[in-house]
């Protein structure tokens, strides 16, 4: 015998699909609107108890809750508070293990009734673990069991079942973000901070990139002397590769510097003239501009931006040069 599949509804037109797009945002909106006008002490207290932790955040959740939780451990973890996610399931089968008196629980349950959760909480409270709990329902079994309960219910949810977790996830997540930020404020977590957290990502480049991770050293950086001419000049420019060549005194530190740019002005300031007895000390920059090895790559490039140039001598503590850099230099390093 065979069947027939029920008819499907009609699919909607572009503007009916906007539509419902709409509704869910304005539908998740008003669960955020709600959760933030409920934020009383509660939150305060969340934010001290884990702020006291002397170990790590422990968030777990089940389902889409847990996916939402190793969502709020990465945000955590990447902002200064210590953090990891396990799985309740798991932990009911030994990762339970990874709990340790000196940590703190964030609970994370809709309902505040998953099994797998609910299962574990006597054992987390007979360890004497302090637990904050992420759920819709204040009168549930995770609640009951918590230290403190941040209410993250809403009204309904965005599918249109009102069955699906959509805007509970959200307001999961955007209390997970509102504690993240509380605590790295409290924490007096900085830019530099965060940088290091994320050295592969383009804030740690710009944050932790040095002028000597970057420059090139002083052996491969053209130099002459200023009674050096200009064919001189440019043998050593061109054999550099950096569009620059730097003019060192006796004492080793930079008299000036010269680019190719100002040799091609200086071939139109004079047409048909005999330019190789000019010396470096005749066509050079003086007072060149410099920047100490030691100092953020992103500081010599906003010194290259503000000044127009494409290159700049790199100095030592006592003003000797001791290499060069330049703008491709820092593209590659993905610095710019």
């Amino acid at each position: 015998m065979t069947t027939t599949a029920p008819p499907s509804s009609p699919a909607p037109d572009d503007a009916g699909l906007i539509a419902l797009a709409r509704e869910a945002l304005t539908i998740e909106i008003a669960g955020l609107q709600a959760m933030a006008a409920r934020l009383d002490v509660r939150f305060a207290q969340a934010v001290r108890l884990l702020l006291a932790c002397r170990g790590r955040v422990v968030v777990t959740g089940m389902g889409k809750s847990g996916h939402i939780g190793r969502k709020i451990a990465a945000t955590l973890a990447s902002t200064g508070t210590p953090a990891f996610f396990v799985h309740p399931a798991e932990a009911s089968h030994g990762d339970l293990g990874m709990i340790t008196p000196a940590d703190a629980v964030l609970g994370i349950s809709n309902s505040g009734e998953s099994e797998e959760l609910t299962t574990i909480l006597p054992l987390i409270k007979r360890m004497g673990v302090p637990l904050v709990a992420l759920t819709g329902r204040p009168d549930s079994t995770l609640a009951r069991h918590a230290d403190v309960v941040l209410d993250t219910g809403v009204p309904r949810e965005a599918c249109p079942h009102n069955l699906a977790p959509t805007a509970s996830t959200t307001a999961q997540l955007a209390m997970g973000d509102a504690l993240a930020v509380a605590l790295l404020s409290a924490r007096g977590f900085q830019p530099d901070d965060f940088a290091r957290s994320h050295p592969g990502g383009a804030l740690g480049r710009r944050l932790l990139t040095l002028v000597r991770d970057v420059m090139r050293p002083l052996e491969r950086t053209p130099c002459v002397t200023a009674a050096a001419t200009l064919p001189q000049m440019m043998h050593a420019m061109s054999a550099g590769g950096l569009g620059a060549v730097a003019v060192v005194g006796d004492d080793g530190r930079p008299a000036g510097i010269f680019t190719d740019g100002d040799l091609r002005r200086l071939i139109e300031a004079r047409p048909g003239a005999d330019l190789r007895a000019l010396t470096a000390a005749e066509v050079m920059h003086p007072r060149p501009h410099t920047v100490r090895a030691q100092a953020l790559a992103v500081e010599a490039a906003e010194l290259m931006e503000r000044h127009r140039i494409t290159s700049v001598l790199v100095v030592d503590d006592e003003g000797r040069l001791t290499g060069a850099l330049n703008s491709h230099d820092l593209m590659r390093a993905k610095v710019i």
